[in-house]
Formats: C-alpha cells, structure tokens, sequence
C-alpha cells in the first residue's frame, strides 16, 4: 500500500498571503490527532502522521481500516449514530477510549468526507464549566456596564479569568477592516497595547472568511512542528487530493502568521469571532507568552464569552444612537416649528441655534437665489458660494455627506477649520441653491502597532517579503477629517432639508397666486370694458347709422330730379358703407356671444337643426337654383342655436361663393374618425363625429387652409364677395365651446371641403 501526505507546499510570501489556501494546508497541530472518513461509512481515508503518538498505531496500519478495527465494537457504534445524525453537535465532542486513555473527539463534515479530531484530555478529567456562575456573572456584568467599551472591558476581564491567558484583548474592526483594541486585560508587567491599531494587511481577506465560518482557533505552540496529514495513493481518485479543514480546530496555520506571532513575542494563542450580521464585527484574541493547551471545555466558556458579547454589541450600538437621536429630534422639532412660525426662513437660519443642534453641526449655511445665510463657524462668502457651486454641479439634486470632504473638493484643506466634513442637500430653487451643515477638523492621532507603511518587510535574503519584526507605538497624526456623521444626524438633516424646500416652494406658490390675483382683477376690469363697448357696439353706434341709412334713402327718393349724378353716386356709396358697418358690428357682436355667452348643452339631432336652416335659408337656395344633398346625422350634446349659426355661415358661404353661370352643389356627410385623422390638431384625442360640408365653389388655395379661420381674414375682393371676413372665426369659436374642431380643404378653381369634428362623448 503506498501512503502520500497531501500537505501543501505552495510558497507563501506577503505577495501572495491574500489569495493563500489557508483552509486545506494539508496538515494539523500536534496536540491532537485526525481521522477522516467517508460520509455514510466508517473506513478511514485519511490520518494524521502523529497517530501512533496517541495510541500506538502507525498511520499505515490505520488507512483503509474500519472504525471498528480500531476502538472497541460498542463505541465504533456508538459513533455511527452520533456522526450519522441530521447535525453533529461540535460543543459536545463524542469521547474515544483506548488502552485508559479518553479522547475528546470534535467532528465535523467536510465535502464528502467526516473528520474526526481526537484530543486526549489534559488531565483526565472533562472540567466541564459552571454555565450557571458564568451566566449569572455575565448578567451583572451587564447590569453594572454602561456602556459598550465597559461591556468589553468586563468581558476581556471575565474571559481572562476563566483561560488563564497572559492578555486578552477585543478589537474592533473599521470599514477597511483596521483593528483597534478597544479593551484589554493582561498581566501587570506586559505592555498595554490599548487603544492601539493594526492594519488590515494583519489579518488577510480569506482569513477573515474563516474567522465567520469558524468561530473559535487555538494555537497551543507557536514553535511547533506542523504534522501532515496522509492517505492512500490512489492516482486514480482525485477526491483525496485535499482536505478543507476550514471548520477544524486542529488545522496547522500559515507559516505567515506564525511568524507574525514570533515577531511579536507570542507563544500561544486563542482567538473568538464577534459577528454582527453575518459580518466580522471583532475578536478576541487572548495571548500567551508560551505555550498554552486550552481543554475543550474551557475553550467552550471562553466562546460563550463572545456569545454574551456579541448578543449585546447591537443592542449597546443601538441604544448609544437612540440616546443621541432624542436629542437631534428634540433640535429638529424646535427647528421645524420656529420655521414655520416665521415668515422669512433666514431669521430661522440666523437666530436658532436648532440648525446646527439637529445635525450636531459647527456650522451651517443656506445659499438661496444668489443670497447666502450662514449660522455658527463659516468659511468666508466666497469660499462657501465656491464649495456650493461645486456641490451643486458635482451632485445636482442630490444629497452628499462625508467626514473628509477633502477627498472629494480640491479646496477643501484651506477650509478644514470650517468644514472639514459637510452635509449636503441641494435645493431646486434656483442655480447652485442648498443647504449645508459643516464640522470642524478634528485632528486625531492614531495610535499603530508598528508602521503600518512597513507591515511588509524584505527579509536579509534580499528575495522573501515577511511580516514587519517591529511592535513599537508609532504615531499617525491625520488631518482634514471631522468625526462622521451618525444615520440620525444625517436623516434630521434630511428632514429639515425636506421642510425647508417645502416651505420656499409654498412661499413662491403664493407669490404666484398674488400675482395671478391681481392680473385677474386687470383681465376682470378689462373685460368689463369689451362689456361696455359691445353695449355701444349694439346700441350707441347702431342708432346713428340708422340714421344715415334713412336719410341717404330719403335724399335719393325725393331728391333724385333735383340732383346731379355726383351728388347721387356719393349718397349712394354713403348708404351703402352704412350698411356695410351695419353688417360689422352685428357681426363681431356674434363673434363676442359665441364665447360669452351660457354654454348649455342638449342632446339634440343635427337632421332637425339642419332642416330649420334650410328654411332659414330656402329663398336664397332657390335664387341660386342650389342643389343640397344629406346624409343621415347623428343626435349630439350641443348649444342648439350656436349649431344653428354655425351650418348657417357654412351654407351661406357655399351658395356665396359659387364660381359664375354655375348652380351651387353642396352635400352633407357625417362619419366617425379617429384623433390621427384631424392632423393639424396635436391635442386631438380619442374619437369624433366628423360632419363634412362639400361644395363646387371657387376655392382657395392650400396656404391658406390654416389661416381662413382667422379673423378679420379675406382671400377675395369685396365687391366680387361681400361679407366682413368674421363668418369662420365664428365656426371656429362655436367648435371651441364645443371642445371640437374645424378643418378646410380646398382645390383652387374646383371647390371647397369644410369639416367639423364633434367629440364622441
């Protein structure tokens, strides 16, 4: 039987630490020694080379073995049951004995394959832990704390006693993953790391992955040797290639981290997960300063340690916001009312110290239609109508915050004394218009563990990178940042900013309808003088043309021998312009009603309208020996005598304009169309009566199919045509009151189509 180790040997150097495999090295720490087999079966696939060190058998006379060929027949299974269950219970390991000795045995599943980690007990005794003393000091622990940073300090204190550890710290990860320890325990003569940071480079990306999947890692020996782990060579079988030993407590470390762990001074280490949603919140890394072999069940206290933690880090977050967002929502209450109280907002932004209490702000400033309004500590005028201009165009009708607006606004490190962080809201108003709350630079100086610029150093072999050798404080003063914004803060600025466009839109809104008021009371005034000149258009001019009209008939009847025939032609002309005007202003008195007057609908049927204009007209269609041909028109919600006036003009201008020695031909067609059909009308919509009106008249030519309607329009001579050119502009105001249309086609010489267009109710 050939045996191979599956180890790995890739090289490893802080080139490539991020994409290093840490989770299948291929080998274990030798506390303890592992079995793996395949799920559903019991032959061992896999065994660590140190097995006869714990029970005397080789690894060659292990592999391909049976469980049962190795422990007595009762706990081979036991074991079965218990590895064959839906979930293995990891915190209560299945216990091995052979020849006197027990062993703790933690499984877990991995791919296709159960591992089994077998440790002997330190001391021959299972130590099981006191829950309910740990529990009950946990709950005073909570009790007394008040604050999240005392929690933790309590809790390091705690989880020292209970391991025996040298220093217990908790760290606390930023948004790039930097860990500052923010609580620590330790022995009197150790230097205190407190308060210090390491970079992220310290821990990489996929070993923060395995910190999730794996809540608790042990390293008893930090000089110790790694102990590979073998199986049968079958060239055949590509499955035993690897082994992930991501969920494994034994699995052997980067050699990168171990000499991480030297370089520092560590001999022993036990490191537990603080999550927060499924992401890696913090740890608690406790170190020794030799080696250190933490039983299984004490290991356990320490992670419950972490779960009493973790269980309380949101609800302590939560209620440090709740207590700063009662008094921003107190300050935005107070800003809310005093702005609405006061009739001019910039007394709001002067005088109340509300502003910058709601957004916990240094400053803030208003800039409105070319006007700016600043509260607390501003740059200069210039300076903030420059950052607003670049916020305004950078973020157009957005919202922008930020603690470092340097890296955003070239500019901004001349203004950091003001504004080292902003928040942001622009307002619609007018050009660069917003709102801004400002905070001051705060100048902080973090203390690192070591140069974080030199966490990578090249080793004396001039080749390999390695992890830095130096722990000492080193001191990084940064500039140009204010402390961040809190998500309270930020939303009672957004409210605010929300109520004051509110209240600059409603202040122009009623601007507006002052200004529309008052043109109201002129188009009133104005319409009350059309009211008076129609009156003297109907009464005070028609009386004195009357006038004229009789006494020129009166001259020309007694007159007529005494007079000569200049003296006739001129009288005549004079009566005949009198008649004329007549004929004007009872026409543009029937264009005024057309639009003036109480616009009653009645469903009506357009045949009896058509047949009393017939009538009406019936002498002068047998003068012109007219023809008039109709079809069958539909009933309609119409003003009945604005109809009536309407097929009027239509009719009389076809018996009018009527080409010479040629009897008029008119006929009446009625159809339903779409709104495409009626192109000259964009706002058309939906269905109409189309109620057509063809004649065999003069014409017109196609330039002029827009602008017949117009008023006061003529296309021909008014000796050859007579009429005031107001007929049509007539149709076209009834066709308004009746939310239609009116269209006209013409072939010059050949005649003339002229269309209504009724919408379907």
């Amino acid at each position: 039987m050939n045996i191979k180790d599956i180890v790995n040997r890739d090289i490893v150097n802080l080139t490539n630490c991020e994409s290093e495999p840490i989770h299948i090295p291929g080998s274990i720490q030798p506390h303890g020694f592992l079995l793996g087999i395949q799920k559903g079966a019991s032959r061992i696939e896999f065994c660590s080379a140190n097995s006869a060190d714990f029970i005397g058998i080789a690894p060659d006379k292990l592999l391909g073995k049976q469980i049962s060929d190795v422990f007595p027949e009762e706990q081979a299974s036991r074991f079965a049951l218990y590895a064959g269950a839906e979930a293995i219970d990891s915190a209560k390991p299945f216990v091995f004995t052979l020849n006197g000795v027990s062993f703790n045995t933690t499984v877990h599943g991995s791919g296709s394959n159960v591992i089994l980690e077998l440790e002997p007990f330190p001391d021959g005794t299972l130590h099981l832990p006191n829950l309910y003393n740990q529990t009950r000091n946990f709950v005073s622990i909570m009790e007394k704390s008040s604050g999240l940073l005392d929690l933790c300090q309590e809790i390091a204190d705690e989880t020292r006693s209970i391991t025996g550890y040298d220093r217990v710290m908790i760290y606390r990860f930023d948004e790039q993953y930097n860990g500052e320890v923010i609580a620590e325990s330790r022995r009197e003569d150790l230097v205190s790391f407190a308060n210090q940071k390491y970079p992220h480079t310290d821990i990489p990306a996929q070993a923060r992955e395995l910190y999730i999947r794996n809540p608790l890692r042990m390293i008893a020996d930090i000089n110790y040797t790694p102990v590979p782990l073998l199986t049968i060579d079958d060239s055949a079988d590509k499955s035993n290639h690897s082994l992930d030993l991501s969920l494994s407590i034994l699995r052997s470390v980067s050699p990168m981290h171990i000499e991480y762990l030297k370089n520092m001074g560590v001999g022993a280490t036990l490191t537990i997960s603080l999550l927060q949603n499924q992401k890696l919140w913090g740890l608690i890394a406790c170190h020794h300063y030799a080696p250190k072999l933490l039983p299984h069940y004490t290991r356990l206290s320490a992670l419950l340690q972490g779960h009493f933690l973790t269980s309380q880090i949101a609800v302590r977050e939560v209620a440090e916001e709740y207590n700063i967002s009662e008094e921003v929502d107190k300050a935005l209450t107070e800003a809310l009312t005093l702005l609405h109280e006061t009739e001019n907002f910039t007394e709001a932004s002067h005088q109340s110290p509300w502003l910058l209490k709601l957004a916990n702000a240094t400053g803030a400033a208003i800039y409105h239609e070319g006007i700016l309004y600043t509260n607390g500590l501003v740059p200069s005028d210039a300076e903030l109508i420059e950052l607003f201009a670049f916020l305004s165009n950078a973020y157009p009708n957005q919202t922008f915050e930020t603690d470092h607006l340097s890296d955003v606004y070239p500019s901004a490190k001349d203004i950091s004394k003001y504004a080292a962080g902003v928040i942001y809201h622009s307002m619609v108003s007018g050009e660069h218009d917003g709102i801004l709350w400002l905070r001051q630079e705060k100048i902080e100086t973090i203390n690192w563990a070591g140069n974080p610029d030199k966490a990578v150093l090249q080793n004396e072999d001039g080749v390999r990178l390695s992890p830095r050798k130096s722990f000492e404080l080193w001191m990084e003063i940064v500039k140009d940042k204010s402390s961040p914004w809190r998500k309270s803060e930020i939303n009672a600025a957004s409210s605010f900013s929300y109520a004051l466009q509110k209240h600059i839109n409603y202040r122009v809104i009623r601007a507006q309808e002052d200004q529309n008021r008052s043109l109201n009371e002129e188009l009133r005034l104005a319409n009350k003088e059309l009211s008076n000149l129609n009156w003297i258009s109907t009464h005070d001019l028609k009386e004195p043309l009357r006038k004229i009209q009789i006494f020129a008939s009166k001259v020309l009847d007694r007159e007529d021998p005494d007079l000569s025939v200049q003296v006739k032609d001129s009288v005549e002309r004079m009566r005949f312009a009198a008649e004329k005007m007549q004929m004007l202003i009872e026409d543009i008195l029937t264009y005024s009603k057309a639009g003036s007057m109480d616009k009653v609908f009645v469903l009506t049927d357009l045949n009896e309208v058509l047949r009393d204009v017939i009538a009406e007209l019936q002498d002068n269609i047998d003068e012109k020996g007219a023809v008039l041909r109709a079809g069958k028109l539909p009933s309609l919600e119409i003003i009945p005598f604005q109809v009536h006036q309407l097929f009027i003009n239509l009719i009389s201008n076809a018996l009018k304009f009527v080409k010479a020695d040629e009897r008029p031909d008119i006929s009446i067609t009625a159809s339903m169309v779409d709104a495409a059909a009626i192109p000259t009308e964009k706002n058309a919509v939906g269905h109409y009566h189309a109620i057509a009106f063809h004649d065999n008249g003069i014409g017109f030519e196609a330039e002029y199919e827009s602008r017949i309607f117009d008023i006061f329009q003529r296309l021909h001579p008014a000796h050859k045509y007579p009429g005031t050119g107001i007929g049509l502009a007539i149709c076209k105001k009834i066709m308004e009151n009746h939310k239609g249309f009116i269209g006209a086609k013409s072939v010059f010489g050949e005649g003339s189509v002229f269309t209504l267009y009724f919408p379907v109710a």
